[in-house]
């Protein structure tokens, strides 16, 4: 279940786009106290899509300079399908920390519960006992 510090995006309404609506939904993100943002993908532009318009640049680089995550949610296979430069920049950005491609709202929620989740010191990891027998 997501928290708090996500501040989800409505479904509905105009596709978002341009660099202003990239800086609304990181002033909505400021205002909840959020550290991630979830945009449904059907919301984003078609241009999102499309790499050699720089939409998903723009994007992506508001979000990397003010520090919030951008979780897409939704199946973007039609897109990545018909873009091998998209395919892989959608698999370059599940590796990081920052740009999520995520089906839905509970892999997001469970992505960013793995990634919070302190690794704990040497022996649990290793299955021992901590501290001293």
């Amino acid at each position: 279940m997501l928290d708090d510090r996500v501040y989800v995006c409505e479904p509905h309404g105009e596709p978002l786009r341009e660099s202003s609506d990239a800086l609304d939904l990181l002033g909505e993100a400021f205002g909840r106290g959020a550290t991630w943002v979830a945009v449904p993908a059907e919301r984003l532009h078609d241009d999102f899509f499309t790499l050699r318009t720089g939409v998903a640049g723009e994007f992506a680089q508001k979000f990397v300079n003010y520090r919030i995550g951008l979780a897409i949610v939704g199946d973007v296979s039609r897109f990545t399908a018909a873009s091998s430069a998209l395919r892989d920049w959608v698999l370059e950005s599940n590796r990081g920390a920052h740009i999520w491609f995520v089906g839905d709202l509970e892999e997001l929620a469970a992505r960013r519960s793995a990634r919070e989740r302190p690794a704990g010191d040497v022996h649990e990891r290793r299955g021992e006992a901590a501290g001293p027998s």
